[in-house]
């Protein structure tokens, strides 16, 4: 049984029973036994180590933009980083932030800075410490193509700071996905722009994103990774699967490659239709597709 004294003497924001739908863009989940709203790495540090010492699983989140979470909800401790970890520091061309920062609050301070080289990931909606974990990218760019280096709390517990060219970052992938990692903060290095010519091009982007993605439909994004040679969304427009539907969730109609939720999913639902996808696709082009969402809790 969850030790509710100890774990509330080691961080000052917890929630117990804790709803996990309002904490992840597909409005899905069950409840976690404690939610934790970290104020710094030190109370990070303090959590995770009351969950060693007394057997306590845990999860570390950010803006819940890439997860799906179990109907049966989440046993043990949620470590959610957000707003209270979002400071943000520019000197020249060297941006430094927090994990819990948001994508798009860092592009809009990135422009105030007048640089350029952020401009592909100021539509991605999640935080900075979520899009480094899975090396988030869009329209060409990705994050280790700027970030110098992650500070982060590893399994063994100590902070360190690693350049990105130790941290394994590939497609959608990092060190960080093998799991006891923590990340706080990185430095990212860009370069002097057009303040003009940087605003209209994440405008252009967004004109982009909202065109051709379902924005307006709670989902975790883009549902599967792309496939080399191919596009995921193709593929799956391609097996006549779009609109498809299985309970609440759906294949979008606007942008094959999201499952989105009409309000009224489960996750069972959406696993359901995710193998569907998988199998309807494999049959026809025999291609298996990758889940690029991430599934965490009990099913």
């Amino acid at each position: 049984m969850l030790d509710k004294v100890r774990l509330s003497s080691a961080a000052d924001d917890v929630r117990y029973d804790e709803p996990m739908s309002a904490h992840t863009t597909f409005r899905i989940g069950g409840t976690a036994d404690a939610f934790v709203s970290a104020a710094n790495a030190l109370e990070i540090g303090k959590v995770i180590h009351f969950c060693k010492d007394t057997d306590t699983p845990y999860v570390i989140i950010g803006n819940g933009s890439n997860l799906l979470v179990g109907d049966g909800g989440i046993r043990g401790v949620v470590i959610h980083i957000g707003k209270a970890m979002s400071k943000c520091r520019i000197d020249g061309t060297e941006v430094t932030a927090d994990a819990g920062i948001l994508m798009s609050a860092l592009a809009h301070n990135i422009l105030e800075a007048r640089l350029t080289g952020f401009e592909f990931a100021a539509g991605i909606p999640g935080t900075l410490g979520g899009g480094i974990f899975m090396n988030a990218g869009a329209y060409g760019g990705e994050l280790k193509d700027i970030i110098e280096t992650v500070t982060f709390i590893a399994p063994d517990g100590l902070i360190k700071t690693e350049t990105a060219d130790n941290l394994g970052f590939g497609y959608r992938t990092s060190v960080f996905t093998e799991g006891g990692y923590t990340i706080l903060s990185c430095k990212m290095r860009l370069e002097e722009g057009d303040y003009d010519e940087i605003k209209e091009r994440m405008a252009e982007l967004s004109r982009r994103r909202a065109e051709k993605q379902p924005l307006t439909q709670p989902s975790a994004g883009s549902t599967f990774k792309r496939p080399e040679g191919y596009f995921a969304g193709k593929l799956i427009q391609d097996a006549g699967l779009m609109g498809c539907k299985i309970g609440g969730a759906m294949v979008s109609d606007k942008h094959a490659g999201f499952v989105v939720n009409d309000g009224t999913a489960t996750a069972k639902d959406v696993m359901a239709l995710i193998k569907y996808i998988q199998k309807a696709v494999n049959d026809k082009f025999g291609v298996m597709l990758e889940p690029e969402v991430r599934f965490i809790g009990e099913t």
